[in-house]
């Protein structure tokens, strides 16, 4: 059957051949999958095609959403791979519990939270999704379902976190929650007039408090340069766990047959963006959705960016290196007169992470939006990488769409032990267009 599923920078935009997750099943447990064969398809949350297979079936696994149980002892729950992280956290938080890690989305899914392993706003803590994960059931090519843990297969529970879905079907998992006093969040808002402010003020904001980012506000020139608003919060103890209330309070009703994302109109809400929130130097009491999932408020906002879609490039570069080379990434984009509409930075921790593949790594993340202006936005993003790669950092895999083979492969040298583990009847246009980018013998780079 064909569907739209498309991913969420909205850059390949067509029809795909999907198959029904039933249908799927069969053909994993006959053998029959074939070479091109399959890839889970979550909530399409991924930037770019990473959660594409054009050369083969897409398998939606949003209708396997069932809570299978939660120890109220332990804080573990056990749920299908296609539920929400907000369907899963109505489940769990009336009993006191919250994810241990979140993304800035609540409309991923367990399973894609897993093969992405992504990170929060409380990596230096935490780290990853993947470290709170128990154990998965696996489903692959050889018609067995694999259950796997830090002590059974472990080879495939290391690839699989953060495996961008190559190892096979992941039908289930087990997370170990976080037991929290309310969903609200005790929040600090700091501003900050130059990038080495932030810098200065970043290390000690991580020691103090469960959750850390910043606001930038890249077009700021001239004496406002690298200006911005640091974030801090810890969850508040007043007993609440509702979670109504924090859906979407606008939509983007239709696609624009332009970008509304421009220097002046982003000039103008950056502006009232800092100006608004250096106000808020009080410490005061925030909502979960706000706090955790701002851009979740506005339905459909990636339409902004018109139809020609939109890139992000997050990078992590290392700590020794941040103070300069992230001010001159934040450069290279102004002088290449490209606008970033969201611009976050952060820090991650050391926490390691059980997957091989995971992103993060200590140091600093950045993270860019750009409207797709086509040859002009691909030549910045190029340029963005070989700053990444120079200063010994790397670029994060489920928020690209156009990084080369090489340059995934200087920042992942790993992908070889992904490519020997993975299911050979599971791909994705990612993995083609960079790690099948050569002319190794399978396994043996």
């Amino acid at each position: 059957m064909q569907a739209s599923l498309d991913s969420f920078g909205r850059i390949s935009r067509h029809a795909r051949q999907a198959i029904a997750f039933e249908q799927a099943i069969e053909v994993l447990r006959g053998g029959a999958a074939g070479r091109s064969g399959l890839l889970a398809f979550g909530n399409g949350k991924s930037y770019g095609d990473s959660c594409h297979n054009d050369a083969g079936s897409l398998v939606p696994m949003r209708q396997q959403k069932a809570v299978l149980g939660l120890d109220l002892e332990t804080g573990v729950v056990e749920a299908q791979a296609g539920i929400s992280l907000e369907e899963l956290v109505a489940y769990i938080a009336p009993h006191g519990f919250f994810l241990p890690v979140t993304p800035g989305t609540r409309f991923v899914t367990l399973g894609g939270s897993i093969a992405n392993d992504v990170h929060g706003k409380n990596h230096h803590l935490r780290g990853t999704f993947g470290c709170h994960v128990e154990s998965f059931e696996l489903l692959r090519s050889d018609g067995h379902i694999h259950h796997c843990s830090a002590t059974e297969n472990t080879d495939l529970f290391s690839a699989t976190i953060g495996g961008l879905g190559l190892t096979g079907l992941i039908l289930s998992a087990r997370l170990k929650l976080m037991k929290v006093g309310s969903l609200d969040i005790d929040e600090k808002v700091t501003a900050f007039s130059s990038l080495e402010g932030y810098f200065d003020l970043a290390a000690d904001a991580d020691r103090e408090n469960e959750y850390s980012v910043a606001w930038l506000d890249q077009l700021a020139s001239g004496r406002s340069a690298g200006r911005g608003v640091l974030i801090t919060g810890n969850h508040a103890d007043n007993g609440n766990f509702r979670t109504e209330g924090v859906k979407a309070k606008i939509r983007v009703p239709f696609e624009l047959p332009f970008s509304a994302l421009n220097r002046v109109s982003l000039g103008l809400f950056n502006t009232a963006y800092f100006n608004v929130n250096r106000l808020k130097s009080a410490p005061h009491l925030a909502g979960y959705g706000k706090f955790f999932y701002p851009l979740d408020g506005v339905g459909d906002w990636n339409r902004l960016y018109g139809p020609k879609g939109l890139f992000q490039h997050q990078s992590v570069i290392p700590f020794e290196a941040g103070r300069s080379v992230i001010p001159a990434m934040l450069e290279a984009s102004r002088k290449a007169g490209l606008s970033s509409f969201l611009t976050v930075l952060k820090r991650f921790g050391d926490v390691p992470s059980p997957g091989f593949m995971s992103f993060p790594r200590p140091g600093y993340t950045l993270t860019m939006d750009f409207p797709n202006h086509g040859e002009k936005t691909l030549e910045l993003l190029t340029r963005l990488d070989h700053m990444t790669l120079d200063a010994g950092g790397r670029v994060n895999p489920y928020k690209d769409s156009r990084m080369s083979a090489d340059v995934f492969k200087t920042g992942f040298p790993q992908w070889t032990q992904l490519e020997t583990l993975r299911d050979e009847s599971f791909c994705s246009d990612f993995w083609r267009r960079t790690a099948l980018a050569t002319d190794h013998p399978r396994g043996r780079p």
